[in-house]
């Protein structure tokens, strides 16, 4: 027997379908029906009842529990079973009940999660989403179809993002918030209707290393964006005064680019109290 066969182990009550490409150490649990099309790398753990549909590929180390379904249609009523796929970085976790859609022509044709994410209890992540690396998607959060994350984001229990959102880099969204505008990189959202409340500055300060008075001169860049409440009149100056700053000009190009939805609208009125911001 082949030895990389060897190390694969898989429950008699799972069925992978002839073709799927099981990496060396997969393990896949009791009730698993794994598609023709599907790529698991290696150390890919399914725990059980398990349902990879379509062209979807597991990174190395990829965890999975039970009653996950990756792949399926998208929940679009123009999609017609055109070729689309799910790509799911290295080292990600998936928990219960957890549905991950494919791509649709309508959009990217893929949808893809990052490396190093957890993705907790009941989270949807509709088609054509876009996630980068080391996202945490608490439970019961819900993305239609077309959002971007960025990475290291946190999206809080209960969240509800409307799709063509984008989330920038390391942002931090409060629990049951609805977020139909975009939000900025280091942003602290949080709403009913989301607003912006601040910086993630804790979040900048353990993971970026930044002193206390470099995270309160961004916060006043960003308090002087929204100045006016038009926060796209304001990019262009703030740029040219700025512009050796990399981390001031991530916000600034991600404001710049407003796609369909514009910013969250400013939920303060001053950025003084900007170091009450939330661990992420």
């Amino acid at each position: 027997m082949d030895a990389i066969a060897s190390s694969i182990m898989i429950h008699p009550a799972a069925y992978v379908a002839p073709g799927a490409r099981i990496g060396a150490g997969c393990r896949i649990g009791p009730g698993c029906v794994i598609s023709a099309d599907a790529v698991l790398g290696e150390d890919v753990q399914l725990a059980s009842h398990v349902v990879i549909d379509g062209r979807v590929t597991l990174g190395d180390g990829v965890k999975v529990s039970p009653f996950v379904t990756i792949g399926l249609p998208p929940q679009d009523l123009k999609y017609s079973g055109e070729p689309a796929s799910v790509e799911i970085g290295a080292r990600t976790q998936i928990r219960e009940h957890v549905t991950i859609h494919r791509g649709s022509v309508g959009g990217h044709g893929v949808t893809r999660i990052g490396a190093d994410c957890l993705l907790m209890c009941v989270v949807h992540v509709g088609h054509d989403c876009l996630i980068g690396n080391g996202v945490v998607l608490v439970n019961n959060t819900m993305l239609a179809g077309h959002v971007e994350i960025g990475d290291h984001a946190v999206i809080s229990g209960g969240v509800a993002v409307q799709q063509f959102v984008r989330i920038g880099h390391m942002a931090m969204i409060a629990g049951m918030s609805g977020v139909e505008r975009n939000v900025l990189p280091y942003a602290r959202a949080k709403g009913f209707r989301a607003k912006h409340y601040g910086l993630n500055t804790i979040a900048m300060r353990r993971r970026l290393g930044l002193s206390k008075d470099r995270v309160m001169a961004m916060a006043r860049v960003v308090h002087d964006l929204y100045r006016g409440g038009r926060p796209e009149d304001n990019v262009e100056a703030l740029a040219a005064l700025h512009a050796d700053d990399a981390l001031v000009l991530e916000i600034l190009d991600f404001a710049r680019s407003r796609g369909r939805h514009g910013l969250i609208p400013f939920g303060r009125s001053s950025p003084e109290d900007e170091d009450s911001g939330e661990a992420a």
